[in-house]
């Protein structure tokens, strides 16, 4: 059997932690900045877990349980 290819678009965007969580960065920092406070800005940096609605769409975009992208 030929191995199964994760999808790269994802692994760009998500990261899988070891306890099987799903991450994403926020959005909103991007543009637009200079209107936004300092708190908003710092507030929005890091990473955030995936809401479970989404976390079953993304999960089918990697085939290995144990993919860090």
């Amino acid at each position: 059997m030929p191995k199964m290819k994760t999808n790269k678009a994802a692994a760009r965007r998500f990261k899988i932690t070891s306890t099987g969580k799903i991450l994403r960065r926020q959005a909103g920092k991007r543009h637009l900045n200079e209107w936004k406070s300092a708190n908003d800005k710092r507030n929005l940096g890091g990473w955030v877990a995936l809401s479970k609605d989404q976390e079953k769409n993304v999960r089918e975009l990697f085939p290995y349980p144990k993919y860090v992208g």
